[in-house]
């Protein structure tokens, strides 16, 4: 017999039938001699409404309360659940995460989990009941209800089958699993049947959004196996685990792509040890994170700074770039929010070379100008201009002969 921890994500209980649905899968994992323990999100765009309604009251919702508003999107949803299961003849108790005792720092919308309690769920699972979770909420150390950041249903999802040490933590949602690039942009795009943890967490990172980054980073640390499925379908799903030494990966898994991004350049500054400090400390302080930086020399001993953000950040880290480079007259900044990063992900590129130039040359063929590159050992991102992007996924999505049938890890 089997624990197995269930995450059901907001579209796939946005309805009385759909949670009628859930609630028979679930029923049938159960009945089939597993144990199970469910999390779930809010019902559709219902955290959405709730936002929606703090701010026609205030522009700015204190956070505290804020919180305690957004946490009662998931409450109705695993009540219903639970209600669902009753009808079914499941017993099943629905559990706040307070009442479960998942404790979090006091980062109201951002919360860390620091500890989930099991007292609760292992008496429930020892007299045969079926635990449904509220995700994305927990409680502090002073009893105050938190929420640990959009997608943080993943994320509880996953510190449960930790904490319970499960044998699998299933995210179902409303694709059949991960695959090569999204297949709203590559039709043709298949289905991967196994990544590691370090693929997804370089996909989840560069903009695929089938699981959420904290989720991911999870079950690496403690080594949770992942497996994301269809919440109403069949299918083995992808199965996201440790490395598998037997098996020979490829070369190049997916292409992930973010158009969220915005360039600041900043040209003709000192080519000096404080410089990128200088113009990158009032952004750095502001809280804005930077993605991609890149340095290039001048023959006049100047340098070039180029850094990306996120394109909601990117009036106010040009601003703050703009006041970072004022010590230097000469300083010229350039910046646009009409780009896009793409990526390919593959643990293979460890052990075969020439990966970078096979990308280029494949976007140079197809006239397409490179702007940034960033890379990490399994990873090459480069930035190019928005209109070019869905052309450009394509073009190499085909260059690494991603398309065709579910395959192998």
């Amino acid at each position: 017999m089997a624990l197995i921890v269930q995450k059901y994500g907001g579209t796939s209980v946005g309805s009385l039938e759909l949670i009628r649905k859930v609630a028979a899968r679930v029923a049938a994992v159960r009945g089939r001699g597993d144990s199970v323990v469910v999390a779930v999100s809010a019902m559709g765009d219902a955290t959405d409404r709730l936002v929606d309604l703090a701010q026609a009251l205030c522009p700015a919702p204190d956070p505290r309360e804020l919180d305690a508003l957004l946490a009662t999107g998931e409450q109705v949803s695993c009540a219903l659940l639970a209600m669902a299961l009753h009808a079914r003849g499941v017993p099943a108790r629905s559990l706040t995460g307070s009442q479960v005792r998942i404790r979090t720092s006091s980062a109201h919308g951002r919360a860390r989990i620091e500890e989930v309690e099991t007292t609760v769920l292992d008496a429930m699972l020892a007299a045969g009941e079926v635990p449904v979770v509220a995700g994305f909420q927990g409680v502090d150390a002073a009893g105050a209800i938190t929420t640990i950041g959009r997608g943080g249903s993943d994320t509880t999802a996953v510190a449960l089958a930790v904490a319970l040490k499960a044998d699998e933590c299933q995210i179902l949602t409303d694709v059949d699993g991960v695959y090569t690039c999204d297949p709203r942009m590559v039709p043709d795009a298949r289905r991967l049947e196994r990544l590691s943890f370090d693929e997804m967490l370089e996909l989840a990172g560069q903009g695929s959004r089938v699981l959420h980054l904290r989720a991911v980073e999870f079950a690496a640390k403690y080594g949770v196996a992942l497996r994301v499925l269809a919440s109403h379908g069949d299918g083995p799903g992808t199965l996201i685990d440790r490395e598998d030494p037997t098996v020979e990966a490829p070369v190049v898994s997916g292409v992930a792509f973010n158009r969220d991004e915005a360039q600041i350049v900043v040209s003709g500054v000192p080519n000096a040890p404080d410089t990128a400090y200088r113009l990158l400390q009032g952004v750095s302080g502001a809280g804005i994170e930077v993605d991609m930086i890149v340095l290039a020399s001048n023959q006049d001993g100047t340098i070039d700074f180029a850094f990306t953000v996120h394109r909601g950040d990117h009036a106010q880290a040009l601003e703050l770039a703009r006041q970072g480079a004022a010590y230097c007259p000469g300083a010229r900044i350039d910046s646009t929010d009409r780009v896009a990063k793409m990526s390919i992900v593959g643990v293979g590129m460890r052990s075969h070379a020439g990966v970078a130039a096979r990308l280029f040359s494949a976007l140079a063929r197809a006239g397409i100008t490179v702007r940034l590159v960033s890379t990490s050992e399994i990873r090459i991102s480069v930035l190019i201009d928005e209109t070019e992007l869905e052309r450009a996924v394509r073009i190499v999505h085909n260059e690494f002969s991603l398309s065709g049938q579910s395959g192998n890890y």
